[in-house]
């Protein structure tokens, strides 16, 4: 699995564009600062399609439910992973999910 640089692209099942804001500053692959725990959760969601009467369009991601590396760390906190999803606050609540759709680098590697 791929480590994430602020230039991975997650987005919502919708194909909005989650807000990338990395929690570390030492760090980088390709000259890029590397995600680490908790960098995916609360992040913005810009052009969620996702919208009409009764729907909300998804704005904020939610908590990480998945895609952390369990071995690699940065100053204590846990890599992101290309495998990291978890749910976005849009409507239906607790279906909707953010992913990643490139990892923003081609080099680095490292198990969950």
């Amino acid at each position: 699995m791929r480590l994430l640089n602020e230039d991975a692209l997650l987005q919502c099942t919708h194909a909005g564009n989650v807000e990338n804001k990395p929690g570390q500053s030492f760090v980088f692959i390709t000259k890029r600062l590397v995600l680490v725990d908790n960098d995916p959760e609360g992040r913005k969601i810009s052009g969620c399609p996702n919208t009409g009467p009764g729907i909300k369009p998804c704005l904020t991601t939610l908590a990480v439910k998945e895609g952390y590396s369990v071995f690699v760390r940065i100053a204590q906190q846990r890599v992101c992973l290309d495998s990291v999803s978890g749910l976005t606050d849009g409507t239906p609540p607790g279906v909707v999910k953010y992913n990643v759709r490139q990892p923003g680098q081609p080099f680095v590697s490292a198990n969950a």
